[in-house]
């Protein structure tokens, strides 16, 4: 990794981090929230791919394959957490995010190279 992608790659890092605790707290704040929890996976997935894929540009399939198992493990780890479901729709909401925000991601690579 060259020394210009590792800010993304902290960012990456860091959403992970933050996503799986929100993910996995019985009770998450309310103000962080889109008002609807399946925009709130979209929202979430989009912005690792969007963050990874400026990190990893060449590495984008890996990137979604390890999301989606990330997000899956997410879903069945919150079947254990009191007040907390794992649902389908929920990790069709998060593929749905990645592909966003794999299409969204030249974008981002073409703004932070002209920068």
């Amino acid at each position: 990794m060259t020394r210009s992608r590792l800010p993304f790659a902290l960012a990456f890092l860091v959403l992970l981090l933050t996503i799986g605790w929100l993910a996995l707290t019985p009770q998450p704040p309310r103000e962080l929230t889109t008002g609807w929890d399946k925009s709130n996976h979209l929202l979430a997935f989009a912005s690792l791919m969007v963050s990874g894929r400026l990190a990893w540009p060449r590495h984008w399939l890996a990137l979604f394959l390890g999301l989606l198992a990330y997000g899956g493990t997410v879903e069945l780890l919150q079947l254990q957490v009191p007040g907390r479901d794992g649902e389908w729709a929920d990790l069709l909401a998060d593929s749905i995010g990645l592909a966003l925000g794999h299409l969204l991601a030249p974008l981002a690579l073409r703004l932070f190279k002209a920068t």
